[in-house]
């Protein structure tokens, strides 16, 4: 049962107040077909929406089923539409981009009735109307009597309680006039059914109730109704419009734009095409850099040494340059660098940990050890001492100066190739040098001649290896291959004075004949090609299974002893700090602790997971016990990246600027479609749509355009590749180097959207607080 007590409603424009409803008090019966009559501006259309909910009434009560609506929120009376009140209004309002069941589907959209009951419900108010055999057609493509009968079943679907109809024949002929009226009028034996007219005949033909109406008043009412006090029985069921419904009513109006929504997503996906571009240019050269460098690093070593520069407190020690107030004094303080150094404390437990690294991240490794091998050969039939060392043999005087030297150096460090862990996968020499005469090394007293790209040698390797040459003299590979040393033993190799002190014994056919390790020089070798690093100096390279051998054999030989007892030199009679004794110890052979070990991972990406493996036995440890390594390729990569990065960032912000010009411009579009669609926004609200669900349907819209737009720039911008492409070939002779990230395209594409939904967003909330009543009256 619906009742107005006392309602009032008023408009003010500028100084003038118009009384559009003056003390109305009436009450409706359940099920009657009331006719309101009266001359225009009268406030009998103003009655109707403020029943409907269109309108607000100022004072007064409107009770429905008991239920007073004096404290109803915006929500409520958008309930209160939908699954009371079915409007048809004099022109229809249909939605023109929608077929015929999908506007009569509409409310029930918002009522979240289930798609199946939705459509059955639907074809029943159709069938009810006689349009069964018009679902799938448009609006236009109906006669104004078959559009009245639309928006009947429109309004009968959710089947209402009231019916409100606003000159429901006033564009109709009279035949068709009468068609709807008797449908109306059958419609009236369910329902309460109110009609506002014009036309007093058809109101005396077919209304059960004739309200006269003037000047805001009801002057005559044929059937008064005066009702019985009644309890609250009136339940509200919340509306919402779900988002895919919403993506779909805005997808059926785009696709009545086609072309006009083409060329907005083009100008919108400008944005995206430029930074889809540059990301893709970057993409690719930094793909060329990281392929180049994998080549030309992927084997650089990571080098641990017995002291070492901890980048993390360089870092920290970085002073700003501002200056400091001068308060009279000077700060003494250790040079940073010094501070920076750090002291790696190898151990043999150490050791085991790398020798136990995966063989499938890095297979070969190589232990530097500071021995120096007493070596003996044969030089044009005279034995004589021979080195492994590139050092001017002019410059060293004599052998204890030599081996004073070779203390101060603690080796020859790369001419020692890397162990290779597991000989299937194949060894570090092979894989990186070309073979030039003889043989690869198969045992430990197996030697090789490292040359460089052209062939050449240092020339004081080959002076102390007893070759009597000149500047670019040349060399038969058969005198080198096959050549033979001796390395002779600490005991049969020194003597020791009465002082105490050391001395190199007389060279002599016996000393080289009992020398038990025999070296054979096995082949020469080179780098593989122009690109290949260097890995090992050229020289004399060796195993380091020869190192350890040495070691082992001298040990425990009388000068490693008297060395350890003695804070002199036994060689010098020097007197040595800590690090000169261990340093003269390791020279010795009288101990087994790498000064240096370099790690070799099998390629660029394993690299990671050695430096993860080397960082787990740092994990847990102080500072002082911790192992700091040293990875020069992943600084020369992070150099090279970051520059790129750098001007990508700044290409890609200058391209964005479009992105934004792109959001303004979709905001402009989305008020222009708010406009277009200001009578469907009057029609959703009459349907009961909430502010939030005519927000949401033109989001949806933008929300379309955005993905449209995205997916289409990243499509032309792949497109653009080829001739990019072509063109970057024909300048650098590099290959496919604009490449577009699949990631990257989605999150640009992810961008567009979230860019055109804000640039529309606004639009949006301001079609959302349209009021209905004046938004249905707009053409």
């Amino acid at each position: 049962m619906l009742q107005l007590k006392h309602i009032f409603k008023s408009y003010k424009v500028g100084d003038n107040v118009t009384h559009a409803l003056d003390d109305v008090t009436i009450s409706f019966r359940d099920q009657e077909f009331v006719a309101i009559l009266g001359p225009s501006g009268s406030g009998k259309t103003t009655m109707l929406n403020v029943i409907g909910g269109l309108d607000r009434y100022d004072k007064g009560d409107l009770i429905i089923n008991g239920k007073s609506t004096k404290n109803f929120k915006e929500t409520d009376w958008d309930a209160y539409r939908n699954n009371t009140v079915g409007f048809i209004f004099q022109n229809y309002n249909l939605i023109p981009h929608l077929s015929i069941i999908a506007n009569v589907e509409l409310g029930m959209d918002l009522s979240g009735v289930p798609a199946k009951k939705r459509r059955e419900k639907a074809l029943n108010a159709l069938t009810q109307v006689g349009l069964k055999e018009h679902i799938n057609k448009r609006p236009n493509q109906l006669s104004g009597g078959q559009m009245q009968r639309v928006a009947i079943a429109r309004a009968l679907a959710n089947d209402p309680d009231i019916l409100l109809c606003d000159e429901p024949t006033g564009a109709l002929d009279t035949e068709t006039s009468v068609q709807i009226m008797k449908l109306i009028k059958k419609l009236s034996k369910d329902r309460l059914v109110i009609m506002v007219t014009h036309n007093p005949e058809l109101a005396e033909q077919y209304a059960t109730r004739i309200v006269n109406f003037q000047d805001g008043k009801i002057r005559h009412d044929s059937q008064p109704f005066e009702p019985q006090e009644e309890n609250d029985q009136f339940n509200l069921k919340r509306t919402k419009m779900s988002y895919w419904n919403a993506i779909k009513l805005s997808f059926t109006n785009i696709m009545t734009k086609k072309g006009r929504t083409i060329l907005t997503a083009f100008a919108s996906s400008i944005g995206i095409i430029s930074i889809a571009v540059v990301l893709a240019i970057s993409n690719g050269f930094q793909k060329q850099i990281n392929t180049t460098m994998s080549k030309a690093l992927a084997k650089y070593p990571i080098s641990i040494s017995q002291t070492a520069t901890d980048i993390t407190t360089a870092n920290q020690r970085k002073e700003s340059d501002k200056n400091v107030k001068n308060r009279g004094y000077i700060t003494a303080q250790k040079d940073q660098n010094q501070q920076a150094q750090h002291t790696n404390k190898i151990t043999e437990k150490y050791v085991d940990y790398i020798k136990n690294i995966n063989p499938n991240y890095a297979n070969n490794i190589s232990y530097q050890r500071g021995v120096n091998l007493n070596l003996l050969s044969k030089v044009n039939g005279k034995i004589e001492r021979v080195q492994f060392s590139n050092a001017d043999p002019d410059q060293s005087a004599s052998i204890v100066q030599m081996r004073a030297q070779a203390m101060s150096t603690m080796g020859i460090g790369t001419s020692v190739f890397p162990t290779t862990l597991n000989k299937n996968k194949g060894s570090f020499l092979k894989q990186n040098y070309q073979l030039l005469s003889g043989s690869w090394p198969t045992k430990a007293t197996d030697l090789v001649l490292v040359t460089d790209n052209k062939n050449t040698v240092n020339i004081n390797s080959l002076k102390n290896l007893g070759f009597d040459v000149d500047d670019n003299d040349q060399v038969k590979f058969d005198k080198l291959v096959g050549k033979t040393f001796r390395v002779v033993s600490n005991n049969d190799y020194y003597q020791e004075l009465p002082t105490g002190m050391f001395i190199p014994k007389k060279i002599s056919q016996s000393m080289f004949d009992n020398a038990k390790t025999k070296l054979r020089l096995a082949g020469v070798i080179r780098p593989k090609n122009s690109d290949s690093m260097a890995l090992l100096s050229t020289g004399i390279a060796y195993s380091d299974q020869l190192s350890k051998q040495v070691i082992d054999d001298n040990m425990n030989s009388a000068i490693v002893k008297a060395q350890k007892k003695s804070n002199r030199s036994v060689l010098t009679n020097q007197k040595l700090n800590a690090n000169e004794k261990k340093a003269t110890m390791q020279t010795l052979g009288g101990s087994s602790i790498p000064t240096g070990i370099m790690i070799y991972p099998n390629n660029f990406d394993d690299k990671d997971k050695v430096l993860d493996y080397l960082d787990k036995w740092n994990k847990g440890k102080k500072k002082a016990d911790k192992i700091v390594y040293t990875d020069m390729s992943s600084a020369v990569t992070s150099m090279t990246g970051g520059l790129l990065s750098g001007i990508t960032t700044i290409l890609v912000a200058f391209a964005a600027i479009s992105l934004i010009t792109s959001m303004i411009m979709i905001g402009i579009l989305t008020y222009t479609s708010v406009l277009e669609r200001t009578k469907e926004i009057g029609v959703l609200k009459a349907l009961g749509a909430r502010k939030k669900d005519i927000t949401r349907v033109f989001d949806a819209e933008t929300f379309i355009l955005g993905v449209f737009s995205g997916v289409l720039g990243i499509f032309i911008a792949y497109l653009l590749t080829f001739p990019i492409n072509s063109i970057i070939y024909k300048l650098t002779d590099l290959a496919n180097v604009a490449q577009l990230d699949p990631m990257a395209a989605l999150i640009l594409i992810i961008v567009s959207t979230v860019l055109t939904l804000l640039g529309g967003h606004i639009p949006a909330r301001m079609a959302a607080k349209k009021d209905a009543a004046i938004a249905l009256r707009s053409e």
